[in-house]
């Protein structure tokens, strides 16, 4: 007991002649990490639209369940597009699992941590508050592309796919 209390003592005494060092911060930017998850925003694919396609895997893998998604379908060309998308922030945890979770990389985590909010209501953000007019940490990807809708050639030959490979060239 003595000794962790010396060690404490110690870690105090050296640490008290270091220079301090304060952010005013609404004038200086504090300096977060590139990889830093605070907020939660839906991304748009090159073309303009949005990339969910309410598949719910968010909704599913957010272990405090603070997404609510409702889903239709464009009559145009039958693509599924959330109706309705919702997220508590009163909630969420930002453990970036729906991020992960998210195959057409639509929720992505932003470095912007300024959240704070009057009242608890205004936490809760509805589609429009989370969507966003850039393509976010995905440029140029485009889900519709990729996933086999508008795609006219055959697997293996497409210029995201590798040209497919002879067995026979890895017999000695």
């Amino acid at each position: 007991m003595i000794k962790e209390m010396l060690s404490g003592l110690w870690l105090t005494f050296r640490t008290q002649f270091r220079r301090r060092v304060t952010v005013q911060y609404p004038e200086e930017r504090p300096q977060v990490p590139e990889r830093y998850r605070a907020r939660i925003v839906l991304t748009r694919d090159p073309d303009g639209e949005e990339r969910c396609v309410a598949c719910y895997l968010c909704s599913a893998a957010c272990p405090v369940d603070c997404i609510t998604i409702e889903a239709t379908e464009r009559e145009s060309d039958h693509r599924r597009l959330p109706k309705a998308f919702r997220i508590n922030f009163n909630r969420c945890i930002f453990c970036g699992l729906c991020a992960e979770a998210c195959p057409t990389y639509a929720i992505q985590m932003s470095p912007d941590f300024e959240m704070s909010e009057y009242t608890r209501d205004d936490l809760i953000y509805e589609k429009e508050d989370l969507l966003v007019d850039h393509q976010g940490k995905a440029p140029g990807y485009h889900y519709w592309q990729q996933a086999g809708v508008d795609v006219t050639h055959a697997m293996g030959y497409g210029d995201q796919d590798r040209p497919p490979e002879d067995p026979r060239s890895n017999i000695p």
